[in-house]
């Protein structure tokens, strides 16, 4: 399938590694040329350059909290390559462990990061976007289940996938599309250490896989493709979704 990608321009934030850079990867293998955010220059460097240089990706050294990164980004990509057609927001997992011992500082920190940093991306996105123009946001399973041990997670992923929908009742009589992925068990740095604190990796891996009904975590390249998709012209129809890349772990409909 052809997904249109060609000469589209994407920005992806939080994609100097796991599934921002993924679905980098899978962008820039169908044509679409990106800029990707990173908080630190080294990183960022070297997802340019896994990426294929200058001429198919352009690096900003940012934080999704910083109030300046949103317009930031979208300068970048229209001065770098010329347009800009979507963005990819995702930002690191906010620090683990239950509600009870969360520090209010710690929810302040993701409040800025996770919530509020990104609706300021969209927001942003929203008004340089034309008609076929995407936002999308990389989210968690836990917007419709909990997950043990990540109680701030927990409490910020909903209230996101709520806003991206209502982003897409605003923005649909606009043709711009909202859409979110909620990925469960992909095997990421960021999963093999939640799978670390259990105190054993290997056990906490293997009870996971078994309640995947695909028997096995999924890989970032799989991810990835599901992202490139969703940013795509291909799926020119879809707004407001929010789609499990899960393997089948969720079980309601």
């Amino acid at each position: 399938m052809d997904l249109g990608l060609q000469q589209k321009v994407y920005v992806l934030t939080g994609a100097t590694r796991g599934l921002g850079l993924a679905s980098a990867r899978e962008l820039v293998a169908d044509g679409a040329r990106v800029v990707v955010s990173g908080r630190h220059e080294e990183s960022v460097a070297a997802a340019v350059k896994e990426l294929g240089g200058p001429e198919h990706a352009h690096g900003v050294v940012a934080d999704n909290g910083d109030p300046a990164t949103a317009g930031l980004l979208v300068e970048a990509a229209r001065e770098r390559f010329g347009r800009f057609d979507g963005v990819l927001i995702s930002v690191g997992g906010p620090t683990a462990g239950p509600v009870l011992r969360a520090e209010d500082e710690a929810w302040r920190g993701a409040f800025e990061s996770v919530f509020l940093g990104a609706l300021r991306i969209a927001r942003t996105a929203a008004a340089e976007l034309a008609e076929g123009g995407v936002i999308g946001f990389v989210l968690s399973g836990s917007v419709r289940e909990p997950i043990s041990g990540l109680g701030i997670s927990n409490g910020l992923r909903p209230g996101l996938a709520m806003a991206a929908k209502s982003l897409a009742d605003e923005l649909g009589p606009r043709g711009i599309r909202v859409v979110g992925l909620m990925p469960a068990r992909i095997d990421t740095d960021r999963v093999r250490e939640l799978d670390a604190l259990s105190g054993d990796a290997s056990a906490a891996r293997a009870r996971a896989s078994a309640a995947i009904p695909l028997g096995r975590y999924g890989t970032p390249e799989e991810f990835g493709k599901v992202a490139a998709f969703l940013l795509s012209p291909a799926a020119s129809y879809l707004t407001g979704v929010m789609v499990p890349v899960d393997g089948g772990a969720l079980r309601g409909l």
